[in-house]
């Protein structure tokens, strides 16, 4: 902090000038919209203190008053089996199109709410909280309209936090699936992107709550693993019909797993696109990973907020014994 200081020099009320000569914001230094965007310190944003008084008692009604309590329950008149037809049409037919999860989380809430933390960081991933029949729970999500909801560094380390936030307070985890792996490039391999997912695989398989797992499309390799897969202890784990879970996608996968037929191939594209299409009907599905024990249920997506209830219900007594340790090597 000292070495920082000593590279800067204030030139006025508003301007601090490094000695680059860039000319820096004290809002762009350190403002709220800056921590709650750029470094990811700030959670929540209020444009005064009203708002900041309402942010603060809508968190506080999703959390117990210490981790000995359950989480507060509140009086619901959505009915939990309530159908939702129009998540039955959610997802797009074509597997790179992207759509917008808060629709899908709207519509599986009780009454359409989510209270969405740390909106405008990392927002390839979604942390919020919400009810179910009445129950808090906290919901982790991959966003497909955002970098096609992979996961990298600042995702990773956000949903992390959160997840750990939730198993401290007794709060469920309601985990939504659409993510096709971890985001590839030099800087995020020399900042460490293994360690920042390893961050959210120790805080899923370490957490103690319920947890349930929802996969919508996409869950690919190493990622499909850390967003509490049945892998790392998830209690329930249901995917839609929609689902394809797969070491990775059809295409990328073709190319290695059938590169001598490509490059023996006359007609290069056309048996590319045909073991495309037989890798995508024998794979890109739900149904293998549900008959090895790694999906529990495989389910119309119109029913999805019926079979969270259930699962809920199912796991409100859920309590882990576990041998003592002094603690786990937590990788930070």
């Amino acid at each position: 902090m000292t070495e920082r200081i000593s590279q800067m020099f204030i030139t006025g009320p508003e301007i601090i000038k490094t000695v680059t000569g860039e000319d820096v914001t004290f809002e762009d230094l350190g403002g709220a919209q800056s921590h709650a965007s750029k470094s990811g310190v700030a959670h929540l944003v209020a444009a005064d203190e009203d708002e900041l008084c309402d942010l603060t008692r809508s968190l506080l009604a999703y959390l117990p008053q210490n981790n000995l309590d359950d989480p507060p329950r509140a009086e619901c008149h959505d009915d939990p089996h309530r159908e939702s037809p129009e998540l039955d049409g959610v997802v797009p037919d074509h597997a790179n199109k992207p759509y917008d999860m808060h629709a899908v989380l709207e519509a599986v809430l009780d009454d359409g709410i989510f209270f969405e933390i740390h909106a405008i960081f990392a927002p390839n991933i979604l942390c919020g909280f919400g009810r179910v029949n009445g129950r808090s729970v906290g919901i982790v999500a991959n966003q497909p309209s955002v970098l096609a909801g992979v996961l990298d560094i600042k995702s990773s380390t956000k949903a992390a936090r959160f997840v750990r936030f939730c198993d401290a307070f007794n709060i469920p985890l309601l985990t939504f699936v659409d993510v096709p792996g971890f985001l590839p490039g030099i800087d995020q391999e020399y900042g460490g992107i293994i360690v920042h997912g390893a961050k959210l695989l120790y805080a899923f398989a370490e957490a103690t709550v319920p947890k349930i797992t929802i996969i919508t499309r996409k869950a690919y390799g190493g990622a499909y693993d850390v967003m509490a897969s049945k892998h790392i202890r998830a209690d329930v784990n249901l995917a839609w019909p929609t689902a394809e879970i797969a070491v990775m996608g059809a295409e990328g996968a073709v190319k290695v797993v059938n590169r001598r037929e490509l490059a023996a191939a006359k007609d290069r594209d056309a048996k590319a696109a045909e073991l495309i299409e037989e890798y995508t009907e024998r794979f890109a599905n739900p149904y293998i990973a549900a008959s090895r024990g790694y999906v529990d249920d495989v389910i119309e997506a119109r029913r999805t907020r019926g079979a969270i209830a259930t699962a809920l219900a199912m796991l409100e007594n859920k309590r882990v014994d576990r041998p003592k340790r002094k603690h786990g090597n937590i990788p930070l």
